[in-house]
This record gives structure tokens, sequence and C-alpha cells, in this order.
């Protein structure tokens, strides 16, 4: 076998803990004070994975994305996943906005980073292997420069390492 060692990139959110994130902001929401006649409430789409942050206005909707976020903070959930989408009005003069959940790296940022990590003249080979990437090399120290490499990218996406053998 020609590599050794290898390592998995994965970019993944927990649905249970954003549901946990969401029922705690939820109960927050009710009871506050400055959210009395708002009408406010977040929602998962598990198969679509998008959040549905509804509420009065703007303002309301900005607020409570905002203790969702500090909830799922909390929990150690990745923010820079979550990609709000644009505000639109709804009937009954309410709100709404979605907030999209990514899982999984997208073929174009896997290619940066494969692209960056050849740029770096590492002794590792990255591949594409559906919504991650497989990092292998014969050095433990080669593979260890390739994470650090990527967790100092910017790449728009939480990533985590998994499967290091």
């Amino acid at each position: 076998m020609a590599s050794d060692f290898s390592f998995d990139v994965v970019s993944e959110i927990d649905l249970n803990l954003v549901k946990e994130s969401i029922q705690v902001a939820m109960k927050e929401i009710v009871n506050r004070y400055d959210f009395k006649g708002a009408d406010a409430s977040i929602e998962l789409d598990e198969k679509r994975k998008v959040l549905v942050v509804r509420a009065s206005d703007e303002a309301r909707i900005e607020a409570a994305l905002d203790v969702l976020y500090q909830r799922m903070a909390k929990r150690g959930l990745p923010l820079s996943n979550l990609h709000k989408g644009k505000l639109e009005q709804a009937l009954g003069q309410t709100a709404r906005m979605e907030v999209s959940v990514e899982s999984g790296i997208a073929s174009e940022k896997a290619k940066e980073m494969v692209a960056a990590i050849k740029q770096a003249k590492l002794k590792v080979n990255a591949s594409i292997q559906g919504e991650q990437l497989r990092v292998a090399g014969k050095s433990k120290d080669e593979l260890q420069r390739a994470m650090a490499l990527l967790r100092g990218g910017s790449f728009g996406v939480e990533l985590q390492f998994k499967n290091f053998r």
C-alpha cells in the first residue's frame, strides 16, 4: 500500500443538537418581555436542512436568531455553517427568514482545499470523496502539517477531522 496513514476532512452539524438549541431558544423567546406579541417561532425542516424563523418584523427575527446562535454556540455547534436567506414579508404583517444549515463540503470548497494542499507542497495526496476530503500520506508529520494548513485556511465552513489512521 502506497500510503500508510490518512484522515478525512468533513463539515458536519448534528441536527439533534440543533433541535435542542431551538427548544431552549424558544423557551427563552416565549418568556422574554421584548418578544411579547411578536409571535416569534423557530422551526427546523430536517429534510431540506433549513431553519425557518418567523416574527412580526425584521428586528424581532434578528433578535430571535441572536438568541438561537447563543444557544448553538454554547453547545459547540459551528455557526459558520449557517447561512441566512432573504427576509420575506408574509401574510398578516409577519416576516420570515430561512437559514440554511450546511453539512458536507461543497465540491468547489473541496477543490480549494486540494489546491491549497498542493500549493504548500506537502507530501500528501488529497482526494475528494463525495462531501468529504481524504488526505493520505506516508508520514504522520506531513498529515499534521496538512491539518494545520486546513485549520488555518478560511474556506467558509467549519472543518472536523475524523478517521485518523
